[in-house]
């Protein structure tokens, strides 16, 4: 199939240039104009997408050449644009920057290569003038295969200030396709983790994103920009379908027969198909997921309901398997531990032996304890807040059976937290971490997996496939 929807990747010289402003604007601004746009961020990240959703309407997508592998990166994102008149994909940290020691892996250099996109390069010009053209013929030329079709300048401070940075790239080749001023009523709060989520601050996000939108018209020329998008070359492979990815990460042959549902399945806690239902955490605490987990699952057969862990006293009628995302329950220890209903129900779920996928937040809420405030205490660990940043790609291969993984299977994820669980691993730990300083990390008991470490479930299907299987058999 050949996929030729316009797209653009945005990029800085760094983190902090003002990457997210200009995507999130452009996003916001093009979807103003009547256009169905399809939002993207290279790498890990989680809070960015949320964004991207508020100013598109549409689900926020990773691409993350590490996570997912490099060829998964087109399919991936042809499955989140089909149908879209444009793409915005914002790139991570610095255009070259990646995977640490790996070249360009994981890089939004390599995204963009992989996606045959051309590049926006956004830079900070607070601190400079005629520099910035040596700055952008750098990074124009470092891989020849890297197209920088375009320059966004932010943070310009007055109309002299533009004049001059604009006369000095004027020799470079790479035209100049906006001039943002200094605009603090865009600025989002951040704190230990970056971004403050959008599910925390609703209203005043909604405000951000129209601001952004509103500096993007003032100071890009869009009709350039969605020209440029429009001469992205065609991308030609499969488009990924979660129900494929399923099928053929099943041990059974395509066009045989499906199992059949437990005797029982209904009284147990099915859909009126036999789909299992599968309570997902959400709201302010657990804003960490994947789009394509969700559609795995259902994929896999289960019903996904989302339920929030900070106002609903029962887990979702029916309940036959638990997934607890990352987001910032240290955040919410307080207003989650108030909540003891809901942590008798998840400790009766658990215990009981229901598949139960816990990463990061899921495995603090998991413990007996967070900074003191009672969990659900399903492990018997303490979390704790801690000054240093755990932060990086990790190589793991599971240990332990468990709902999620046969033991021996290979994952890649990331880990981002500046939390403590002691013990780091129980009796049964749920991965290994490869690498200089091997490791073991997590906690599965019964049907629990409880880790820190965030995977991507497209690299490996069978992981959602697995666990439905679980919740049927349970």
């Amino acid at each position: 199939m050949v996929t030729s929807v316009p797209r653009l990747v945005i990029a800085a010289p760094s983190s902090g240039s003002g990457k997210t402003t200009v995507a999130t604007g452009l996003m916001a601004a093009f979807a103003a104009r009547g256009l169905t746009v399809s939002p993207h961020k290279v790498g890990p990240d989680y809070i960015d997408p949320g964004y991207h959703a508020l100013a598109t309407g549409r689900a926020g997508r990773n691409l993350d050449a590490y996570l997912c592998g490099t060829e998964l990166i087109a399919p991936l994102f042809a499955h989140g644009a089909r149908g879209c008149d444009l793409a915005v994909v914002e790139g991570v940290m610095g255009l070259y920057d990646g995977a640490a020691g790996q070249g360009d892996l994981a890089s939004t250099a390599q995204v963009a290569k992989l996606l045959r996109a051309p590049v926006v390069l956004v830079v900070d010009a607070s601190s400079q003038s005629r520099s910035v053209a040596a700055l952008v013929h750098g990074f124009a030329s470092w891989d020849p295969e890297v197209r920088v079709a375009g320059v966004i300048l932010n943070k310009v401070g007055s109309d002299r200030h533009e004049e001059m940075l604009r006369e000095a790239l004027d020799a470079s080749g790479v035209p100049v396709l906006g001039a943002l001023r200094r605009a603090p009523q865009v600025d989002t709060p951040s704190r230990h983790l970056g971004l403050v989520p959008v599910a925390e601050r609703r209203a005043d996000a909604v405000d951000a994103v129209a601001a952004m939108a509103a500096q993007v018209r003032r100071g890009c020329d869009l009709d350039a920009l969605f020209a440029l998008a429009r001469g992205a070359g065609e991308l030609s492979g499969a488009v990924w379908d979660a129900a494929e990815a399923v099928v053929s990460a099943s041990p059974r042959k395509p066009d045989g027969p499906r199992e059949r549902t437990p005797a029982g399945a209904e009284e147990r806690g099915t859909g009126p198909l036999g789909a299992p239902r599968v309570a997902v955490a959400g709201g302010a605490a657990f804003t960490f997921s994947y789009a394509e987990h969700a559609e795995l699952l259902v994929a896999a057969g289960a019903e996904v309901v989302v339920f929030d862990p900070l106002r609903d006293e029962q887990l979702p009628e029916g309940t036959r398997g638990l997934v607890i995302g990352g987001g910032f329950p240290e955040v919410y220890a307080p207003e989650l531990s108030a909540n003891e209903p809901l942590r008798k129900a998840v400790a009766e779920l658990a215990f009981g032996g229901a598949p139960v996928a816990a990463e990061c937040a899921g495995l603090l809420y998991l413990a007996r304890e967070l900074d003191g405030q009672p969990m659900c205490g399903v492990l018997d660990a303490r979390a704790r807040m801690d000054e240093r940043l755990t932060l990086g790609y990790r190589d793991a291969v599971a240990v332990s059976d468990s709902a999620l993984a046969a033991a021996g299977t290979r994952m890649r994820g990331h880990e981002f937290h500046r939390t403590v669980v002691e013990p780091g691993a129980g009796a049964a730990p749920a991965w290994g971490v490869r690498g200089p300083r091997p490791r073991v990390e997590g906690f599965v008991q019964q049907g629990v997996h409880a880790s820190y470490l965030h995977t991507h479930w497209a690299s490996g299907p069978g992981v959602a496939r697995r666990f439905v299987e679980r919740c049927l058999t349970s």
